[in-house]
C-alpha cells in the first residue's frame, strides 16, 4: 500500500492529461493502484445492460480513475493549485499547502 497526498472529499487541480486544468472534488482513491475518482473529470462512455439502476441499459457515461500524480491539491487560501507538505502540530500529522503555509483540512 502505497500512502497518497490527497483523500476522499479533497478539490483537486489536474496537472496533466487530456483533462489538464479542470478542477472537481475527489469521489474515491484506489490506493492499490496509486488512482483516484474525480467528479467532472475523465469522463468515458460505457455500455451496460439492463439492471434496477439503468432500466433501460445502453450507453452510460461515467468517471474513470485518473493517476494521483496528474493531480494537485487546491490552496485554500488562494484557491490555486500547490504542492503539499506534512508537519507535526501539537502531536498531530498535518497536511499544509506548501504556497502559502496554510492547513488543508
Amino acid at each position: 500500500m502505497t500512502k497518497l497526498h490527497i483523500k476522499k472529499g479533497d478539490n483537486v487541480y489536474v496537472i496533466a492529461g487530456d483533462d489538464k486544468g479542470k478542477t472537481g472534488r475527489v469521489l474515491e482513491v484506489l490506493r492499490k493502484k496509486g488512482r483516484a475518482i474525480v467528479e467532472g473529470v475523465n469522463i468515458v462512455k460505457k455500455s451496460t445492460k439492463p439492471t434496477a439502476k439503468y432500466p433501460q441499459g445502453g450507453i452510460v457515461e461515467m468517471e474513470a480513475p485518473i493517476n494521483v500524480s496528474n493531480l494537485n491539491l487546491i490552496d485554500p487560501k488562494s484557491g490555486k493549485p500547490t504542492r503539499v507538505g506534512f508537519r507535526f502540530e501539537n502531536g498531530k500529522k498535518v497536511c499544509y499547502a506548501k504556497k502559502s503555509g496554510e492547513e488543508i483540512k
